[in-house]
């Protein structure tokens, strides 16, 4: 039996990674927030400790004795409020638990970080090795980037085993967000309009498996993508008719139009101190689209990838058992599976032409430029006065771009240490 601590265990990914790991038979150690995420993972079968992500004395206490640590606790949204909660979290988080594990002598972390973290330029196909683009689609993203930066230079520091896990769009039963929120909503007939853009999608129990095989096989100092199919987002709906038999019409976008649109829905609810459903950094990020390479974790770690079918057939029985989707107004058509060719999904015969040059080579829509320096996580001189985290909201796609001299988090620490 292992003992083993585990951040982010009331979350989706991290949910499911606890329910493994006790399964398997280890001792689990997990950290709880809130009393609602103690009595989950209580349940499970877990050990509690009460704390913060950024408690680094309870961080270190809970550690103690452990083989193994996965940090999977992350803040993942688009449209924030608020966008410095992600810098703390996501960035903060990461060094802080490295560092608890140093102090616990714990020798090896997993970090969960995002596909998102690559920064691959638009039109190409993102793997561990792409170089940033040098500027970011969404808050998210580069709260996600930093983070990874972070924790691999705290692990340097302290002589940490660090290994990056980097999932693309985790889907499956008990995902109501991100991808499947639009699932859902389609199978609902609530997605009135889409871009028929590039999505990539892990199944939740094959990104459980990457990390166990990362913990178990990955070398220390690299990340891992984990990606299971790419398809355009027309391909999506296709396959989610499929095996629903609920067919909606449904929309599709100029990016133009997309763009303009979801600023003004965007504008409209911020002026009203309401959320905004679409937001144009969000936007933006389906319209550069996202197409990754998961070949190196199924070479070097052996993990194996479901096809992309069955991840949505599973998600959509789950959603009707939960009631968040209406009944099926026909039976499923299980003629098209949406079968694999090896990371990429493969495209009806009558649409593999159009799949294959269906990569947008328009410009995005303007996004936050930083300085190449910036991009691979190299300060050059004293921290500027610009590019405050909490300032980070983009311009409206036909405004000028923001340039920063610094890092976001070199800025915002500046100011909450004051």
């Amino acid at each position: 039996m292992t003992r083993i601590f585990l951040t982010g265990g009331s979350g989706f990914i991290g949910g499911a990674l606890a329910s493994r790991l006790i399964g398997r038979g280890d001792e689990l150690v997990a950290l709880a927030r809130s009393d609602e995420a103690e009595r989950a993972l209580i349940a499970k079968g877990a050990r509690v400790v009460r704390g913060d992500t950024l408690d680094e004395d309870v961080l270190a206490s809970g550690m103690d004795g452990c083989a193994l640590v996965f940090h999977v606790a992350g803040v993942n949204t688009m449209c924030p409020s608020d966008p410095t909660r992600l810098f703390h979290v996501n960035v903060r988080g990461a060094e802080a638990a490295v560092r608890a594990a140093a102090r616990a002598g714990v020798p090896r972390v997993v970090l969960t970080s995002s596909a998102a973290a690559l920064g691959e330029a638009h039109g190409t196909v993102g793997n561990e090795d792409s170089p940033h683009r040098g500027s970011y689609l969404s808050v998210y993203e580069r709260s996600k980037h930093e983070g990874e930066l972070a924790a691999f230079e705290a692990a340097r520091r302290a002589g940490v085993e660090l290994v990056s896990i980097n999932p693309s769009s985790v889907q499956g039963p008990g995902r109501t967000g991100g991808t499947g929120r639009i699932l859902i909503a389609y199978l609902n007939g609530r997605l009135r309009a889409f871009v028929d853009t590039q999505i990539s999608i892990v199944d939740i129990d094959d990104c459980v498996d990457g990390h166990l095989l990362g913990a178990e096989r990955g070398a220390p100092g690299e990340r891992y993508v984990l990606n299971g199919a790419t398809l355009s987002g027309s391909e999506a709906l296709e396959i989610a008719a499929a095996q629903s038999g609920v067919r909606r019409k449904v929309r599709f976008l100029p990016p133009r139009l997309a763009a303009v649109g979801g600023g003004l829905v965007e504008a409209g609810y911020r002026v009203r101190g309401r959320p905004p459903p679409v937001c144009r950094e969000m936007v933006r990020t389906l319209l550069h689209g996202h197409r990754y390479d998961g070949s190196r974790a199924g070479r070097e770690l052996g993990l194996s990838y479901t096809p992309i079918a069955d991840t949505l057939r599973r998600t959509i029985e789950w959603a009707e058992r939960e009631g968040l989707v209406k009944a099926r107004v026909s039976a499923p058509d299980r003629g098209y599976q949406g079968t694999m060719d090896g990371d990429e999904h493969s495209a009806k015969p009558e649409q593999k032409d159009s799949f294959e040059k269906g990569v947008d080579q328009k410009p995005d829509p303007p996004e936050e430029e930083l300085k190449p320096d910036f991009a691979r996580g190299v300060r050059e001189g004293e921290p500027g006065e610009e590019g405050r985290y909490s300032e980070g909201e983009e311009q409206l796609p036909d405004s000028p771009e923001k340039h920063h001299e610094g890092r976001f988090s070199e800025g915002i620490e500046r100011n909450t240490s004051d």
